[in-house]
């Protein structure tokens, strides 16, 4: 069975699937809703249902609050049509954006290297003309025996569409993390959706970019990076890669060598937990603090992308912003899980972050 969404105030109307969520629906149509979770926490993507009928679905009492879902309001990423319906929404226009499709993709997996003690890279071959994605962008990989899929940031460059890459952090008692890192095997299948996440450098803007990344969360600047140097951008670009220990951090020979190629990348890799065995002579402290003695505080000019934990990013928030540098220039992507969500809340101030 299908619905009809009319999606106000553009006037679009797109066929959803029973089940489908109405944000799925959107993004495969070309429609772009603001969105940054995809399941329920974050609220970005709340609409309001003027006609007809919708499930919400698992919407966060903190995202979705009681009085919200009163008024008719839902959340586009987990609400789902049970008439036709009209909604209306906030539709995203960005320049820099390419408001690519959701597609399904096949692929076999080529390889699987050990980056860390924790985390795999793992190398998707695709067949055809690949995956057309924005540099910063997701994809939500289906894993054998897991209900549900999960979001992976893609890690190679756009300009290489067939061989996509993944960097995937063990999560202690996570399922999909654990089938991935201890029986996935070169030659399996998998599937996958995507592109997701608006996510992406505002290469418009004309500025030096600040990318400051914390553990697995250095696969979306990986690709912006690779994407930008390919493309022959001449802004300065600064990396700050922040681990724990010298065991946590890796592709550092790879990006020193760009460092060395390239006279507008500038690459600065911290541990913030070195121990007396590490053959460590860098920076040292938490990522934000680096950034922060490395610009001697002063971030205004630059735009700034965040990955990484949600620690991390609340913290590097604060750095910059103390720098005079303001949400309109800040730019991230962190993964909640439903453990964090619960007690996440949007801050009236902010927009976007």
């Amino acid at each position: 069975m299908t619905y009809q969404l009319t999606i106000e105030p553009i006037g679009e109307v797109v066929e959803v699937e029973e089940g489908q969520t109405v944000l799925d629906a959107c993004l495969r149509a070309g429609i772009y809703i603001p969105y940054q979770c995809n399941h329920g926490l974050c609220s970005t993507c709340k609409i309001d249902v003027l006609e007809g009928e919708v499930n919400l679905g698992e919407a966060s009492p903190f995202a979705l609050m009681d009085f919200e879902r009163d008024e008719g309001k839902a959340l586009a990423c987990c609400c789902t049509l049970e008439s036709d319906t009209v909604i209306e929404a906030e539709i995203e226009e960005d320049e820099d954006a390419q408001y690519l499709p959701i597609e399904d993709f096949e692929g076999k997996v080529s390889e699987i290297a050990d980056l860390t003690p924790d985390i795999k890279a793992i190398h998707i071959a695709l067949t055809g003309d690949g995956i057309e994605f924005q540099a910063g962008q997701y994809i939500q990989l289906d894993i054998p025996g897991v209900e549900g899929p999960r979001a992976f940031s893609l890690a190679n460059a756009p300009q290489k569409p067939c061989g996509i890459e993944l960097h995937v952090r063990l999560v202690p008692d996570g399922a999909g993390t654990t089938y991935l890192h201890q029986k996935l095997k070169a030659g399996d299948d998998l599937s996958f959706s995507g592109p997701y996440g608006q996510f992406f450098v505002r290469k418009s803007q004309n500025k030096p970019m600040i990318f400051i990344a914390g553990g697995s969360g250095l696969s979306s600047p990986k690709s912006m990076i690779e994407d930008l140097l390919a493309e022959g951008c001449s802004e300065k670009i600064y990396l700050f890669h922040g681990v724990r220990g010298r065991q946590d951090l890796y592709y550092d020979d790879y990006f020193r060598e760009l460092e060395g190629q390239h006279e507008n990348f500038t690459y600065v890799p911290a541990l913030s937990e070195k121990s007396e065995g590490d053959d460590w002579s860098g920076e040292t402290g938490f990522i934000n603090e680096v950034a922060e003695r490395f610009f001697d505080g002063e971030f205004k000019g630059h735009q700034a992308y965040l990955c990484g934990p949600p620690p991390m990013i609340e913290a590097s928030i604060r750095t910059l912003m103390k720098g005079r540098l303001f949400e309109k220039d800040i730019y991230m992507e962190k993964f909640l899980t439903r453990e964090d969500g619960q007690d996440t809340k949007k801050s009236p101030l902010f927009k976007r972050i």
